[in-house]
């Protein structure tokens, strides 16, 4: 066909003389019959050392694990790798281990690699947890490729094996995994989670898996990269909880809340050990059976929730077996009413942002309070769960709360915020 070069493949006696020219040589070794490339085998060959490398973690086989590892001089030592990374992760009970190669790009006896490491933990995870990560790779003289670094992706975050030895302590209703801290301190944060769970299946119901894991790191800046975020964000927040699909955490601007239920993925409870420690053993259980909560909430938690039904909600399981008056769960609010400033309406996402104005923030936390517990108390509790259902069921922001209000609560939007308004000033009047 015009305009088409044509390769043909010699065969024996066709008058081709076998000392060819080496770089036709080389073209007829790379190219066959039609003119298709000969598929290097590097990346299968990189997929099969990671299959070995995630066996190893698995079957806890070091000598497995190191075999994967480049030589000294090809590795990078900014974060724990081969025996100190492998032994970091002995006290971590696995149920999966695995690597999903994405992109790659070989440069002779080198690449670079994306790559999903996603992991289960045992009796906890239904489904894995996904963390993104960069692999530098080497090829040695025989054509055997290893790992030479492997660092949280761009879009990834570091994961608390890179932040030293994992402590695992195991709680009834609970998993706490720990570095930098001994092991009571853990197990008190087990005693914590373990009283935290039943509280939100008595306010939340059964319909989530029951259980949590608690991830208690050495400091604010360790937990801020887990979160892959600068820790200024997270110096006053005592816990966040993290999904696979959103996250939430008291002063988070986003308009999804995380959690679990049976049929969600892996969730996290992360602990700002510094922010925790100075909360008193009533805050403590507070925050825990708050943060439980999103964990509960989170199969009907999306972007149809306002950050005041997600938080505020999460608030009310926390102080609802408490005996805490209003007053004295929305001090904030409650000076904002003697002085006159009591809010128009309910708080805006933006109005949870953690942006230093620590008042601001509390008054929003204490206004979704009390629109949850004005629920609670006018319709009562099994309505407060039907109208959270029913705002997630929607999907979509626009329209969700008010079609949750006329559905579930008979009111309308302006009535409730009218409601609201009267419920903060006759409680903290």
């Amino acid at each position: 066909m015009a305009g088409r070069r044509r390769t043909t493949c010699p065969r024996p006696g066709s008058g081709v003389r076998h000392g060819l020219p080496s770089a036709l040589a080389l073209t007829l070794a790379l190219v066959g019959c039609g003119g298709n490339a000969v598929t290097d085998s590097a990346r299968a060959d990189v997929e099969r050392m990671l299959d070995r490398r995630a066996e190893a973690v698995l079957e806890r086989d070091e000598t497995a694990f190191r075999a994967t590892e480049a030589a000294a001089e090809f590795a990078r030592p900014e974060l724990a790798a081969g025996a100190a990374e492998f032994a970091n992760l002995r006290d971590l009970p696995l149920a999966a281990w695995s690597y999903d190669l994405g992109d790659f790009d070989r440069s002779g006896d080198r690449a670079t690699a994306e790559a999903a490491l996603r992991y289960r933990v045992r009796g906890y995870d239904k489904a894995p947890v996904t963390a993104v990560r960069t692999l530098s790779l080497v090829r040695d003289d025989d054509g055997a490729w290893y790992v030479a670094s492997d660092d949280p992706s761009e879009e990834g975050t570091m994961q608390l094996w890179e932040q030293g030895a994992i402590r695992a302590v195991r709680g009834e209703r609970s998993l706490v995994l720990g570095v930098g801290r001994p092991e009571g301190t853990l197990r008190e944060y087990a005693r914590l989670a373990d009283r935290a769970v039943p509280a939100v299946t008595e306010a939340w119901g059964e319909d989530w898996a029951g259980r949590v894991v608690v991830l208690v790191p050495h400091s604010l800046e360790e937990m801020a990269g887990l979160l892959g975020a600068p820790s200024d964000g997270y110096r006053g927040i005592a816990a966040v909880t993290t999904g696979e699909v959103s996250e939430a955490k008291r002063g988070s601007p986003r308009p999804e809340a995380a959690g679990g239920s049976a049929k969600a993925p892996a969730d996290r409870i992360i602990v700002n050990p510094d922010a925790y420690a100075v909360l008193g053993a009533f805050g403590e259980q507070v925050v825990l059976t708050h943060e439980t909560t999103h964990v509960a909430t989170r199969a009907h938690t999306n972007a149809a929730t306002p950050l005041w039904l997600s938080e505020g909600y999460a608030d009310w399981v926390g102080y609802r077996a408490t005996g805490r008056s209003a007053s004295e769960v929305a001090p904030e609010l409650r000076r904002a009413v003697a002085e006159g400033r009591a809010p128009a309406g309910l708080p805006e996402d933006g109005d949870f942002g953690f942006s230093g104005d620590s008042g601001r923030l509390a008054q929003a936390y204490e206004g979704g309070w009390m629109a949850c517990r004005l629920i609670a108390d006018r319709w009562g509790e099994v309505r407060l769960n039907e109208f959270y259902r029913a705002v997630g069921a929607h999907g979509k922001r626009a329209g969700s709360v008010e079609t949750a209000l006329r559905e579930v609560l008979g009111t309308t939007p302006s009535r409730f915020s009218e409601q609201w308004r009267a419920y903060v000033r006759t409680q903290l009047g």
